[in-house]
């Protein structure tokens, strides 16, 4: 089977030929914003941009996403830089169907932009329900689209596919596996909601404030100023996937102050579900103070995400 993302020999970041496709009422300003995120989180994700392409979108095709000229148009590119692009995001939500199809059309592995972000959670987790958050995630990606892997596979092996044989006994195996997994997970996360919930009650005298806002806009560093504690602070995406709570008194006046994980246009659902235990911290709190980047054109926009 194809590994998507393993590093060249020489161990350099894998380059990425990055599609933003643009959607129906997207205007010039929201584009180039749209373009500038999508290649800060594929650095984010530690890789670099090869090329952007920009395309306009109508209606996406069940088989590619992308109209059969523009695939097209798009594999000439890749044959002409055969060696200096390593895989191509996408920034879309593709069905696993579309993945497959894309990547026999290109020759190259096909990321979307939910694949992209569960990588840069994957990379930034360091708590054991940080870890157990996005595993959880990454699993309920991955269980839709085993097949498309398993095709792979017989393919490489030159087998006859899934039909009939070893494979698909094999595929059923492995959802049930991963089901499985998806299940312990759930549970742990239960008992990690069970112990936020007792250290919550804990401290439930004092008042609790939750710092919410668009990923990378500075709640840690604003948490870092007003504490002087030793806060991660890093410009890239998601740096900060867990809770962190510290006691402030400003005026006199004691309380709770939390740096909570922020968000982004089209964060996928199944992270937003796996969350649920982090993102307590906010639903819990008496006061949210949503920090806003008001010298970013798109600010307005952040505000609704």
């Amino acid at each position: 089977m194809k590994e998507k993302h393993l590093l060249p020999t020489d161990s350099r970041p894998l380059r990425a030929l990055v599609l933003h496709i643009e959607g129906r009422d997207e205007s010039p300003e929201q584009s180039e914003e749209y373009v500038e995120e999508l290649v800060f989180l594929t650095r984010s994700a530690g890789y670099e941009v090869a090329g952007v392409q920009t395309y306009s979108w109508r209606r996406p095709d069940p088989a590619t996403f992308l109209t059969p000229g523009r695939v097209a148009e798009i594999r000439s590119h890749l044959e002409a830089q055969k060696n200096l692009i390593d895989f191509v995001l996408v920034d879309a939500d593709l069905s696993p169907v579309q993945v497959r199809n894309l990547e026999n059309a290109w020759e190259k592995p096909v990321t979307d932009r939910e694949g992209l972000i569960l990588e840069i959670f994957a990379r930034n987790a360091r708590t054991a329900q940080a870890k157990t958050q996005v595993e959880l995630a990454r699993l309920q990606y991955e269980l839709p689209r085993l097949a498309h892997r398993w095709t792979h596979l017989s393919r490489e092996r030159g087998g006859i596919g899934l039909r009939g044989g070893g494979g698909e006994q094999q595929l059923e195996t492995d959802r049930r596996k991963i089901r499985n997994q998806i299940a312990r997970l759930r549970q742990k996360l239960k008992a990690f909601a069970q112990q936020a919930a007792v250290r919550r009650d804990r401290r439930d005298t004092l008042p609790r404030v939750a710092l919410v806002g668009y990923t990378n806009v500075g709640k840690s560093t604003l948490l870092r100023l007003i504490t002087k504690a030793p806060v991660l602070v890093a410009d890239r995406f998601f740096a900060t996937l867990d809770t962190t709570t510290r006691r402030v008194v400003l005026d006199g006046v004691p309380f709770l102050l939390s740096d909570t994980v922020g968000f982004i246009r089209k964060l996928p659902p199944t992270l937003l579900q796996a969350f649920h235990t982090t993102l307590a911290e906010v639903r819990e709190a008496d006061l949210l103070l949503l920090l806003v980047d008001i010298s970013s054109p798109g600010y307005l926009e952040q505000l609704r995400t």
